[in-house]
């Protein structure tokens, strides 16, 4: 079985698996704007997912980690097409070379998006461009590590006013949290059985 059937019949499996949600910003579900990201699996004997690191300077989410992605834009077929390309725009990665496998549960996020992440399946190794204006640097982690349960930190702080809870996930000297560990946390709950 390919990387892209194991994951499809996961996802699969796991229709019934209740998601987290993103802290609702007291907005109603109309007032959010449609995004997508590109949660591409690397196809080697040890999965990986690609992840950026957002430059410091961005107005948005600077210096983060994230999946490549952005809104949705009139002239994207759907979300797919716009996690392809963004992803594209981002680090140069070929639409043709992602098997799309589907998209999972939506997340919605205080910058007032509600984002499809989008799982694809590429090769490895490829030679991969940051956009310099957005992206510092592309690295990969192991899927494996990122699904671990026990790898997924609960944490809170004060924002606004109001306690935020969040996810976070610690991989060598890289910390992935918010939103892009909320989504991690997700698609953890529906590929756990790649993890039996």
């Amino acid at each position: 079985m390919t990387l892209a059937e194991r994951l499809c019949a996961a996802l699969s499996q796991t229709g019934g698996a209740t998601p987290i949600e993103g802290d609702d910003y007291d907005r109603a579900a109309g007032d959010y704007r449609p995004a997508a990201v590109l949660v591409a699996v690397t196809d080697r004997s040890e999965p990986g997912v690609l992840l950026t690191l957002r430059q410091t300077n961005l107005r948005r989410h600077a210096g983060q980690i994230a999946f490549p992605g952005g809104r949705v834009d009139p002239e994207d077929a759907d979300a797919e097409a716009a996690a392809l390309r963004e992803a594209e725009e981002e680090i140069g990665l070929d639409p043709a070379l992602v098997e799309v496998v589907g998209a999972t549960d939506i997340y919605r996020v205080g910058t007032g998006f509600s984002v499809t992440p989008v799982i694809g399946v590429v090769p490895p190794d490829l030679p991969l461009m940051p956009h310099e204006a957005e992206v510092a640097a592309i690295f990969e982690v192991p899927l494996m590590f990122l699904l671990q349960g026990s790898n997924h930190l609960q944490r809170s702080t004060e924002w606004e006013g109001r306690t935020r809870s969040f996810h976070e996930i610690l991989w060598e000297d890289r910390r992935i949290w918010g939103a892009t560990a909320g989504m991690i946390v997700n698609l953890s709950r529906r590929l756990r059985p790649l993890l039996a």
